[in-house]
């Protein structure tokens, strides 16, 4: 049986298209995909907004959450007195499960370590009636695209790559634990009116190339920031002739580029994958309405007039991307890899290929690198560089099992993880490479930071598409072009496969729970793991005076530098344990040491988790610096939580990250925006630094700095609060303003 609810669906797409009516009446022209389903959703029907300046409110229709952020979240939620969530919203536990040796050893180990976690969040989902996937169902985004994405509706998740489901047409955004904590609660979610950049694809894509390839050529194009306050909505003939999985890999990546969310519209792709996946009766909906499921005809016509950015790439032209070291918008053509890895001087020999992940774990996915691993198998190779194969979900996993798939994989010498994010989040145990020594990795996962994958920052992590990853694990060598060059004399292939199972999906719903709306919520008291939250203190006009200068991190500080995973992820829903972690990663711009700074009551160099303790003990607060695109990377809040509660009162930065900004926000931490770049220079280790805290909407913020030379600097800072995000910061929060407003 489906997991949607029939009516449900045909209520929203009879309110869809009332909405819609009403909307073209108000604005009287011809609208985006994306803007049909944002006006459909706002709170208030008030449309006329500025693109990247105006506040707007939209309802939610789902809420999705995975096991690591989910923790904080459901912390925070019950903070409100709710006594369920007003919308449907699920849980999947999908990043504590660690890989190590095998999908089926992993994923006991991972039960037996997480057993008080796993508890806490199934009563929770229990007593608070969300839908809760076991560990081992698969990983969140994978599952939302197979059960739940709806073309039109509007879902928040806890994941930066929650715009996967646009594939299937749906605008799905990655929010922090307490946005989702919002919507659960009924409350609209706010965001600044995004802008539109329209990707128009032209031809088809052949060869060796793939929809992977796409959103590589897009990160080179538009950098990790170039998305930053934007949809990027894919139109033109090239786009319709993608699978729906194939869409929800670039959707998907799109959080590398800093977009708020991606989408293709609906087309008969998107049909035939509902009608695959047992939602027959919402492809049937969507058929009769398919036009409003899709920007209006003038805008492919004409789309200059309707985005603010407009970029054209013809499929037919684009040769398969390889992607990094460090960084997902360091791209080339395949072609060029070998001579710019000499030129580099990266270590050519690959110490580990892997495959999967949420952004390319559908069958199509695997059965393209199964091609390439037949005619592999045939001549008797074996892969020359460890093999990780992740399917991305239990349907994925026996439907590949029954097609002989993974029989196939590990013919080869591939070794078949658990159904779960794992090495793509840094959830790999890994013991072949000592920490320090330089190797070369190449995944077909989204993101390659240092130390994102194995802690190693001497990692280099590259990234391609899953059938040209399995390529190079077969050769070993970085130094090897799967579209010119032989492996052991044997020349690798790769023909057409269908889009979707030719037997079918073989449907596995077991490690789905049905909240049963009863029992309490499980914490051990002296859990080492969770821990209880209490709201955090209303901010006074003194705790903004005399603060000190914790860390001016230099260059990316994302959140993966803020507050890494890792080893850390078995704290999320404890937040005095997990704050120990906190600026780890980042690099020190007075003496490019990481993790570590001076404190200036004590003269003595520590790591900054410890001088932010004892600053709090001093009852000191302190501000922390960054540079471009504070906080990019994952959704998670904790980076802002975690400074708040060790006395953070705002970081300073040259731009930020969407989801950071808006985290801190919700924590009651000013993030300010330099007005002149440059001024981020003037900020020394020494600085005393006073923030005036009457901030108003739309006036700058001005910030004096104390030397300790006794001269004095006053600096022009910018904000994007809203008159509602003000009453968050003036609360000391927002689940402090939520409240008090209950």
């Amino acid at each position: 049986m489906p997991l949607l609810n029939p009516d449900q669906i045909q209520d929203f797409y009879l309110d869809y298209i009332e909405k819609l009516q009403t909307v073209k009446e108000k604005l009287n022209r011809s609208l985006t995909y994306a803007e049909k389903i944002l006006f459909t959703h706002f709170a208030q029907p008030e449309f006329q907004v500025t693109r990247g300046k105006s506040n707007i409110s939209l309802q939610v229709n789902r809420v999705a959450m995975q096991d690591a952020t989910a923790q904080m979240a459901i912390l925070q939620f019950m903070l409100t007195g709710k006594k369920s969530v007003a919308v449907p919203t699920t849980v999947h536990c999908d990043h504590l499960i660690t890989a190590k040796v095998g999908a089926a050893q992993d994923l006991e180990e991972a039960n037996i370590q997480n057993k008080e976690v796993y508890q806490f969040l199934k009563s929770a989902a229990n007593k608070y009636a969300l839908g809760f996937w076991k560990p081992g169902s698969g990983i969140i985004h994978q599952v939302i695209l197979e059960n739940y994405a709806v073309p039109g509706q509007l879902m928040i998740g806890t994941d930066s790559h929650t715009p996967n489901a646009g594939g299937l047409g749906m605008l799905a955004i990655g929010a922090g634990g307490a946005e989702a904590m919002d919507a659960m609660t009924g409350l609209p979610w706010t965001v600044t009116m995004p802008k539109l950049i329209g990707i128009h694809l032209k031809g088809k894509l052949n060869g060796w190339t793939s929809p992977k390839d796409v959103i590589l050529k897009v990160a080179e194009i538009l950098t990790v920031k170039g998305g930053t306050g934007s949809i990027i909505e894919y139109f033109g003939e090239g786009a319709r002739t993608i699978s729906a999985t194939g869409k929800a890999t670039i959707t998907n990546m799109g959080a590398e580029v800093g977009a708020t969310t991606s989408i293709f519209s609906y087309d008969e792709h998107t049909s035939s994958y509902l009608r695959a996946t047992r939602r027959e009766f919402a492809a049937g909906l969507a058929d009769f309405i398919k036009e409003e499921l899709q920007a209006d005809s003038e805008v492919e016509q004409n789309p200059l007039s309707y985005f603010d950015e407009v970029i054209v790439i013809d499929l037919s032209r684009l040769e398969p991307q390889v992607n990094g070291p460090h960084t997902p918008d360091l791209a080339r053509p395949i072609s060029k890899l070998k001579e710019e890895a000499q030129k580099n001087n990266w270590p050519v020999q690959l110490s580990a290929a892997l495959i999967g992940s949420c952004t390319n774990s559908s069958y199509e996915d695997m059965s393209r690198a199964a091609v390439v691993v037949r005619k592999a198998a045939e001549k008797g190779l074996k892969v020359k560089a460890p093999f990780m194969i992740t399917p991305g979900s239990q349907q994925i996993y026996v439907t590949m099992k029954r097609d002989g798939l993974l029989e196939m994989f590990e013919k080869i010498g591939g070794v078949v993880l658990a159904n779960a994010c794992g090495p793509c989040i840094g959830q790999w145990n890994r013991q072949d490479v000592p920490k320090g020594v330089k190797n070369s990795i190449i995944t077909s996962y989204n993101r390659n930071f240092k130390k994102r994958n194995d802690a190693n920052p001497e990692t280099h992590a590259f990234i391609a598409s899953p059938e040209v990853v399995t390529a190079f694990a077969l050769a070993g060598r970085l130094d090897f072009n799967p579209l010119s060059d032989e492996v052991d004399g044997v020349k690798l292939e790769i023909n057409h496969v269908d889009q979707l199972p030719a037997k079918g999906f073989v449907f596995d719903t077991s490690g789905y729970e049905e909240p049963t709306g009863k029992g309490e919520v499980v914490i051990d008291p002296r859990s080492e793991r969770l821990a209880l939250l209490q709201p955090f203190a209303p901010w006074k006009e003194k705790d903004f005076s005399e603060l000190l200068v914790l860390v001016k991190a230099k260059g990316k500080c994302t959140t993966d530098h803020i507050s890494p995973a890792g080893k850390w992820l078995e704290f999320r829903g404890h937040l005095d344990k997990i704050s120990d972690n906190v600026f780890s990663g980042a690099v020190n711009a007075f003496s490019d040491k990481v993790g570590k700074g001076k404190n200036i009551l004590t003269e003595m160099e520590e790591n900054f988790s410890v001088i932010a303790r004892h600053y709090q003990n001093h009852d000191r607060g302190w501000v922390a610096i960054g540079d471009n695109n504070y906080g990019e990377g994952s959704s998670r809040e904790h980076a802002a939580m975690e400074p708040r509660y060790l006395g953070c009162r705002a970081v300073l930065a040259k731009s930020f990250a969407r989801i950071a900004e808006t985290n801190l926000k919700k924590q009651g931490i000013l993030p300010l925006w330099f007005s002149r770049e440059e001024d981020y220079e003037k900020i020394l280790e020494d600085d005393i630094v006073d923030i005036d805290s009457s901030v108003k909407v739309n006036e700058p913020v001005y910030v004096t700095l104390k030397h300790s030379d006794g001269s004095v600097e006053v600096m022009e800072m910018k904000h994007t609060f809203s008159a509602e995000q003000l009453e968050w910061f003036k609360h000391g929060s927002a689940l402090n303003w939520l409240r008090e407003k209950n």
